[in-house]
Order: structure tokens, then sequence, then C-alpha cells
């Protein structure tokens, strides 16, 4: 699958160092991936460092990029993986699988000012452990399935899947509906 002219004409210019063409790029992603970033690394200042060094490896590596997927998955990918290898470093807070019994459904009951509820689950989320908040976010809003993110997170695809569950009841337990 070859990226639109655009994109290959974009990837082409930033390679010849034209930074009218790397500041095109960034500006094009950049929002998109600081959300991702915030999303995964659960604050503004650490959103943002990774944001800035996740795009000096794409500048890095822009030599790379074959065209195999659009530019804005690349990219992502790599924002991604450098938020996760920020977050191990850390030592992911994940939870023993062989702690926890039980499910806890999660239903959902439209808030009457949507805004406030959004707010309030953004701030549930920052409370969550880093590997909840992360394989949450990836799943839920990102779009990844367990195999991938068992890929990406190194770790067995039931152990996603538990740890997404486990992240639900602890956000829905975060939320006050538990």
């Amino acid at each position: 699958m070859n990226p639109p002219i655009g994109q290959q004409e974009l990837v082409r210019s930033c390679l010849r160092g034209d930074r009218a063409a790397q500041a095109s790029l960034y500006e094009s992603y950049s929002q998109a991936m600081f959300n991702i970033c915030l999303r995964m690394m659960g604050n503004r200042e650490e959103a943002e460092d990774a944001l800035q060094n996740a795009f000096v490896d794409i500048f890095r590596k822009l030599d790379s990029f074959r065209a195999e997927a659009t530019l804005g998955a690349w990219i992502k990918r790599i924002v991604v993986n450098h938020c996760i290898n920020i977050l191990k470093k850390r030592k992911l807070d994940t939870v023993d699988l062989m702690d926890h019994h039980g499910r806890v459904p999660v239903s959902y009951e439209p808030a009457e000012d949507v805004s406030d509820e959004v707010r309030r689950i953004k701030r549930a989320m920052r409370k969550l452990p880093d590997g909840y908040r992360v394989i949450f976010s990836l799943y839920a809003l990102e779009g990844y399935d367990h195999k991938e993110i068992a890929e990406i997170m190194q770790i067995s695809e039931g152990g996603s899947k538990s740890q997404y569950s486990r992240a639900k009841q602890k956000l829905k337990s975060l939320l006050g509906d538990g």
C-alpha cells in the first residue's frame, strides 16, 4: 500500500532537510500524537517530553519508512513504542493475575453533561496504574487488538485481556460506579 503522493513528497522533502516540510509533518501529526502520549503517560509534562523525543526518533528513522502502512500509522507506532519504552523503564506497575478473581461488568449510562463526564473519566484514567492505563488506552482508545498489545508489551495475549479487564474494573471503581 503506497501513501498518497503528498505523503511521499513530504517524506522525500523531509529527508532532503527541508525545514518547512519537517515543520509541516510535525504540525500534521503532533496534536493527535500528543493525545496518545497524554493518555499513555498520564500527565502533561511527561506526554510533552515523550512527544518531543518520539519526533526526534521519527525524523532520525524517516529514511526507514517503507510505505507498508500510511505515514500516520508508522508515526503512531513509533510514538506508542516510545511511550511504552519510557513506562518500561519506570517498571510498569502490572498486577499479578493470580491475585484477582471474578469480573465486574461495566455498564454505561450517558451523563447529563458529556464534557463533565469526559473530564471525570480522564481524571480517573490518570489515577490508573501505568500498566492498566497503557493497555486500556491501546485497546479502548487507540484500536489495537490484544494480540498487537501483547507483541508491543511483550506479554501474553491473555495477560493483555486480563489487564484490560482489571483496568475497566479499577476505572469503574475510581468513577464511583463499583
